[in-house]
C-alpha cells in the first residue's frame, strides 16, 4: 500500500464524486428514507464499481506506454471539460430522476414494501431491505461509466497501485455516500456544488495539462 497513492486517489474521487448526479441521488434518497440503509445499499454499489474500474485499469496497463499516457491524458481532459462544462443542474435534475424512476420500477415488480398498510391506512413505511436494495440499485445503474468510475480506471493505469487506488477511491465513495445520506442538505448550505464543481475541473485541468506535456517533450 502506497500512502500518497491513497491519499492523491481519496482526494480526486471525493472532489469528482461531491457534485455528481449519484451523490444528488443518494442525498434526495437519504432525505426520503432512513439513512442508514440508503448509505449501506450505496456503499455496496460503489463496492461493485471501483472492483470493475481497478480491474479495467490493469486491462488498461497492458497497452504500450505512449499509448497509455494519450488516453489518460484524454480521459483526465474530458473529466476537466466535464466538471467545467456541464451545469449543475442537470446533474441535480439526473440525480433526482433516476431515484424517481428506479424507486417505481421497484415498487410495481416487488409489490407491497415491508410494513405497507392496507389501502387507505396510514401511508407505507418501506422496510429497511427495500430501501438498501433501492439504493444499491440506483447507485449501480448510475455510475456506469460515471466520471469518478474513470477517474479509478486512469488511476490505476497512471500509478500501477491497483490496491492503493481502490482503497482511496472506495474510501472516497463511501464518505461521500455519508455525507449524503446523512447530511447532504446540511452541506449544501455551507459548500455550494457549483464550487467544488469548479475545484475538481481545475484539478483535473492540471493533471491533463502535465499529460499534454510528458508526451510533447
Amino acid at each position: 500500500m502506497n500512502i500518497a497513492v491513497i491519499a492523491t486517489t481519496f482526494a480526486l474521487v471525493a472532489v469528482a464524486e461531491l457534485p455528481d448526479k449519484t451523490m444528488i441521488a443518494t442525498l434526495v434518497m437519504g432525505s426520503r428514507s432512513r439513512p442508514l440503509p440508503v448509505w449501506i445499499g450505496a456503499s455496496g454499489a460503489f463496492l461493485v464499481h471501483v472492483s470493475l474500474a481497478v480491474a479495467a485499469g490493469r486491462l488498461l496497463e497492458l497497452l504500450p506506454h505512449r499509448a497509455l499516457d494519450a488516453i489518460i491524458t484524454v480521459l483526465f481532459l474530458a473529466g476537466a471539460v466535464y466538471l467545467l462544462v456541464i451545469p449543475e443542474r442537470s446533474e441535480e435534475e439526473k440525480g433526482t430522476a433516476e431515484v424517481g424512476d428506479l424507486a417505481e420500477g421497484t415498487a410495481e415488480v416487488g409489490g407491497p414494501a415491508e410494513g405497507t398498510a392496507e389501502v387507505g391506512g396510514p401511508a407505507p413505511t418501506p422496510g429497511t431491505s427495500r430501501i438498501v436494495a433501492t439504493a444499491f440499485g440506483v447507485i449501480l445503474v448510475g455510475e456506469f461509466g460515471d466520471l469518478t468510475q474513470l477517474l479509478t480506471v486512469n488511476l490505476v493505469a497512471r500509478y500501477h497501485q491497483p490496491f492503493s487506488v481502490f482503497t482511496g477511491a472506495l474510501a472516497a465513495l463511501v464518505a461521500v455516500a455519508a455525507l449524503g445520506a446523512f447530511g447532504g442538505r446540511a452541506l449544501l448550505r455551507f459548500v455550494p456544488l457549483g464550487v467544488i464543481r469548479r475545484v475538481g475541473g481545475v484539478v483535473l485541468t492540471g493533471f491533463a495539462a502535465y499529460g499534454i506535456y510528458s508526451l510533447v517533450r
